[in-house]
């Protein structure tokens, strides 16, 4: 079977990660729409109603609205924006997080695929939530580090322009409002009742992204050595294609004392990390934000949907 596939933002990153994890995939079809009429309603619902799966890499409104054009009961929709990440109709993309994750996702016709950012911070605090280590007013605070690339298009220019502002050679921290728009998608679907402190740095590298969750041992719900929280991360996710957990203090993986954000590039793997003391647990995440952050995820979750290897088109 060839599935018909329309990509609606194609010119976007995301849009465009998608597609390139299509080429040499024979049982695709790319629908495609002309650039003047790619935000011409009727033309876009045409391109969605024909399609089998239709991937939304727009701002969150424009997502909206290309959900509602879509009447064909058996057109399959699978939203990157942050549009339906915190709806309870839609499946949220992170199989990994349990069999009811992946069921849903299984069966659903509209799946969310997560933030970059909250898909760090979940894979944290969603299994510490679940097995009654944190409990769910823990004041959680997430450091994050990121390449330009997640910034959008216009960012990727200014970074990449000749004579840019000093100022872009360092890291720069902001979402300084405390108002990022991850922010709900992290607190729900982690099991929070608050949402975290989150403090983004954009970097003066291309792609690849670490979220980190520091935890004192003394707030959590239960007495636990920061090797038993390794333990656990280790049996949650076993039996995981793309999320692996490193050996405990990131023996064997890192060859020095330091988690460099970028050597998961190109791929759609995640590592989890668990380091520090029984005191002072630390827990970090490494992976692509264009890759399981983004496009490889989207990717992953329609392989799912088709019944096919998650695999597919990824590796």
């Amino acid at each position: 079977m060839k599935y018909k596939i329309f990509i609606d933002g194609k010119e976007g990153t995301t849009g465009l990660k998608i597609f390139e994890r299509f080429e040499g995939r024979s049982d695709i079809e790319i629908l495609t729409i002309s650039e003047e009429n790619r935000k011409n309603p009727v033309e876009k619902a045409k391109m969605i109603n024909a399609s089998d799966f239709t991937f939304l890499c727009l701002p969150d409104a424009a997502a909206i609205e290309s959900v509602e054009l879509c009447t064909n009961p058996n057109t399959k929709i699978i939203d990157a924006s942050t549009a339906h990440r915190t709806n309870p109709a839609w499946a949220y993309g992170f199989p990994e997080l349990g069999a009811d994750f992946r069921e849903k996702i299984v069966k659903s016709k509209r799946v969310a695929v997560p933030g970059c950012y909250a898909s760090g911070t979940i894979a944290i605090c969603y299994p510490l939530v679940k097995f009654g280590i944190m409990p769910r007013d823990y004041p959680v605070v997430v450091h994050a580090v990121s390449g330009y690339s997640g910034a959008g298009k216009k960012a990727i220019a200014q970074y990449e322009a000749e004579g840019r502002d000093p100022s872009l050679d360092s890291p720069r921290l902001y979402a300084l409002t405390q108002m990022h728009k991850h922010l709900p998608e992290m607190k729900k679907i982690s099991g929070l009742d608050y949402e975290p402190i989150f403090n983004p740095y954009i970097c003066d590298y291309f792609q690849g992204m670490t979220v980190t969750v520091g935890l004192h041992s003394r707030l959590l719900a239960k007495k636990v050595t920061a090797h038993d929280v390794w333990e656990m991360f280790a049996a949650h996710y076993e039996d995981c294609r793309f999320v692996r957990v490193a050996a405990f203090m990131g023996e064997g993986v890192l060859p020095e004392q330091f988690i460099p954000a970028n050597t998961l590039a190109g791929t759609n793997e995640m590592q989890v990390f668990v380091y520090g003391n029984d005191d002072r647990i630390m827990v970090t995440t490494r992976f692509d934000n264009l890759g399981k952050g983004a496009s490889g995820a989207a990717v992953q979750c329609m392989n799912i949907m088709m019944g096919l290897d998650e695999t597919t088109g990824l590796v």
